[in-house]
């Protein structure tokens, strides 16, 4: 859970951090040779945590298993009337108990196959961006930057 509350108001306005729904974002992992890999994928929201479902023979889902850490980037929609960008940072961890993973897929809203693999996204870092100026000589990004004090360790 982020808690500096304007960057979760700004996650919130981007559609990034809202509760119980699903939202679209990039996600990007980490091949076994350790290029970046991008993914579109659908977010869940429960509970003040945020999980990603993947097909057990997708790459996201071989790199999540093997590597975890991971770049989300909110997809922001051409409508929207200012440049703005959310983004949040650490690692994933696959969740195996029926219980947790009943919960978390729990909204009516979501279709999940049997199959798919269920990641829990913890968060360390967010960048918050938002470009001031726009369309001027004076045009510049201003970021606003949240960091965990403790940083993850997956073997915990």
């Amino acid at each position: 859970m982020l808690e500096e509350p304007e960057l979760a108001e700004n996650g919130k306005k981007l559609r990034f951090l809202s509760h119980s729904h699903v939202r679209v974002a990039f996600l990007a992992t980490l091949r076994k040779g350790g290029a970046p890999r991008l993914h579109t994928v659908s977010l869940v929201y429960r509970h003040d945590l945020q999980y990603v479902l993947s097909s057990p023979t997708s790459p996201k889902c071989s790199d999540l298993k093997r590597e975890g850490r991971y770049t989300l980037q909110t997809y922001t929609p051409q409508i929207n009337a200012e440049i703005e960008e959310f983004n949040i940072a650490r690692c994933a961890d696959r969740i195996q108990d029926a219980t947790v993973r009943q919960v978390a897929i729990a909204d009516p809203k979501i279709r999940v196959e049997l199959r798919e693999v269920l990641f829990e996204l913890y968060l360390e870092k967010t960048i918050y961006t938002r470009l001031i100026h726009r369309d001027t000589a004076c045009e510049s990004p201003v970021q606003r930057k949240w960091c965990a004090m403790n940083n993850y360790d997956k073997s915990q």
